[in-house]
């Protein structure tokens, strides 16, 4: 299910839900609808998940930019 993935997702992050909700799906009430038992469409979950694995890559890159020397 897309909320177990989410609320991992803001643990790992320490992200607000509101703060997600923005940026993933442009709706700040997503992952509090989420939780309340709403289903996305497949293309608002597809979409979702590869923003996080996007989110997951800016990440890394930026510790790895971080670990190295100049």
């Amino acid at each position: 299910m897309l909320i177990r993935q989410v609320e991992k997702f803001l643990r790992t992050h320490d992200m607000p839900a509101t703060k997600f909700g923005r940026l993933a799906a442009h709706d700040p009430r997503f992952v509090l609808d989420l939780r309340m038992g709403r289903i996305p469409r497949a293309a608002t979950e597809a979409r979702t998940l590869a923003w996080m694995a996007s989110y997951e890559t800016a990440v890394q890159s930026t510790e790895t930019k971080e670990l190295v020397p100049c």
